[in-house]
């Protein structure tokens, strides 16, 4: 049985109490959906093995993707991580985007965490989330907590309790619902190696906002098909398909938007006169330019956030409606924008069509 908890609207008493519960399962072992500002995550004590292997048993999720834990204070940081590999650049960025939806990859210290939060690698991915029902409930436990998006493994994240329900009710401890999250994709990874910066998965943060606090370093961004097939991901994210709908899905991306929509359009007829089930994912200024069996309106082209905060959502309703064949718009791949294609084409397994 899976404990609910519902804190969105309750009294700060009720709310209390309910976090103090759910706090008291992480302690215990046990497995605990919350809301942080990116998406749900599925936590547990990041130093209890049996509780980790709860996570990987819930999820489906590989043994060799790492995991990222959370933590509510930077005073937590030394009993997890080699002090003296921070660096002044390293502060530079917890001071301005702790909390908030930045991980960090660190040399772990030996012995801190359970083997499984870092997939036998020598470094762990370490954030403070900015949202208050996951610090409230990072301050009560008292612990590190791993985290990974609380979904099925290669399945949309999560960004409404309800999308937990789905996928593990009845298969973990407790969902805390503390309502929508904000930025609605996962956090930016990043590791510094040798006076550079390393994008290992784009999220939340954008590469130009890293630059404006360091801008003497040079920064990468690792595409998702660098990681080779025998090799453990730095990250989570890097390796595996992700995010991925149960039908068949495909972007298409041009710069002439006339010939983008002509093409889906003709992509999507056929596929019809085929009898599969159509959807397409586009824009609102594009919306009324298409026909099929369901098009889903993905947040703005003028206001790209609202593209990241709405994306997961519109893949789980293709599920839903039992889309079976879904071309979906690419956008500019800057900004959020870059975190957006990501998961995007790692919802599609690779699949774009560049015109």
């Amino acid at each position: 049985m899976t404990n609910y908890w519902d804190v969105n609207q309750g009294a700060i008493g009720a709310t209390a109490q309910n976090i103090a519960e759910a706090a008291k399962l992480l302690q215990q072992g046990d497995t605990v959906a919350f809301p942080t500002e990116t998406v749900y995550g599925l936590g547990a004590d990041a130093t209890n093995t049996t509780a980790v292997l709860q996570i990987f048993a819930a999820k489906g999720r590989p043994s060799d993707n790492p995991l990222i834990v959370h933590i509510a204070d930077v005073n937590q940081l030394p009993s997890l991580v080699q002090s003296d590999s921070l660096t002044t650049d390293h502060l530079a960025l917890m001071q301005a985007f702790w909390p908030g939806p930045l991980t960090i990859v660190l040399p772990v210290l030996a012995g801190s965490l359970s083997p499984l939060v870092t997939a036998g690698l020598q470094t762990v991915g370490i954030r403070i989330p900015n949202h208050p029902v996951a610090l409230q409930l990072l301050r009560e436990t008292g612990l590190p907590i791993a985290a990974p998006s609380a979904n099925s493994s290669g399945r949309p994240s999560p960004t409404l309790a309800s999308h937990v329900r789905d996928d593990l009710d009845g298969k973990i401890g407790g969902i805390v619902d503390g309502g929508a999250t904000g930025v609605g994709v996962e956090s930016t990874v990043i590791q510094l190696v040798d006076g550079e910066l390393y994008i290992l998965r784009p999220g939340g943060v954008t590469a130009e906002q890293l630059h404006v606090v360091l801008p003497k370093l040079p920064i990468h961004v690792s595409e998702p098909t660098e990681v080779e097939a025998s090799d453990t991901p730095r990250a989570p994210g890097m390796k595996y398909t992700h995010y991925a709908p149960k039908g068949f899905m495909h972007i298409v991306q041009g710069d002439d938007v006339q010939e983008v929509s002509a093409w889906i359009q003709q992509d999507i007829d056929a596929a019809k006169a085929r009898g599969e089930s159509t959807g397409i994912l586009t824009f609102e200024e594009r919306a009324g330019e298409y026909r099929a069996d369901l098009i889903l309106a993905c947040g703005s082209l003028s206001e790209p956030d609202s593209i990241a905060r709405e994306l997961y959502g519109a893949l789980r309703t293709f599920d839903h409606q039992g889309i079976s064949y879904i071309v979906a718009e690419g956008v500019p791949d800057s900004g959020i924008g870059s975190a957006i294609m990501n998961r995007l084409l790692k919802a599609a397994g690779h699949e774009r069509i560049r015109l």
